[in-house]
């Protein structure tokens, strides 16, 4: 055999021997854990009441709103009330207040109904018990939609108010 055949019969013996190592990773890697929960998103386990990604799928973390409206429904202080008891037993975490339009209207029309439904929210929850000093708002207008069609049925996905969660009481 020549040097060149036995260089390529060496990497391919490397490349399989490199294959049949399951622990290649370590305990954390590929495999670990694989009959249980595996935080890929950084939001932790949704089945854990102190999780972001319990609040967001359990609680809920948006309520929407009316066209051209600020004004809470009776299903969006339901959700707001179980935001507010939430961050009232997990009070490491402080909020940003998302305020979303959908796409008709003006660019300046929209950021101003964004952060009058912010400011709704924020008060609501204020009225609820969770301290100001833990509340931050931003109206994003119609500049992040979830949704792009001509539609009422993405326009109504749009006109929303979103609670974000972040470590830190803010005070």
């Amino acid at each position: 055999m020549t040097l060149m055949p036995k260089a390529l019969l060496l990497v391919a013996a490397l490349g399989l021997a490199a294959c049949n190592n399951p622990d290649r990773y370590g305990a954390g890697g590929p495999g670990a854990n694989a009959g249980g929960f595996v935080d890929t998103t950084g939001l932790g386990d949704p089945n854990d009441p102190r999780s972001i990604a319990y609040f967001n799928q359990s609680v809920g973390d948006r309520v929407l709103f009316a066209v051209d409206q600020s004004t809470l429904s009776p299903e969006a202080r339901v959700i707001l009330q179980g935001q507010a008891q939430w961050l009232a037993t997990n009070s490491d975490y402080a909020i940003i207040i998302e305020g979303h339009a959908d796409e008709q209207g003006t660019r300046e029309y929209n950021l101003a109904l964004g952060a009058r439904r912010a400011a709704a929210v924020q008060q609501f929850l204020g009225s609820q018990g969770v301290a100001a000093g833990r509340m931050k708002t931003i109206s994003y207008g119609k500049e992040r939609p979830l949704e792009v069609c001509s539609e009422e049925a993405c326009y109504s996905r749009n006109r929303r108010a979103v609670t974000v969660l972040s470590m830190g009481s803010g005070a």
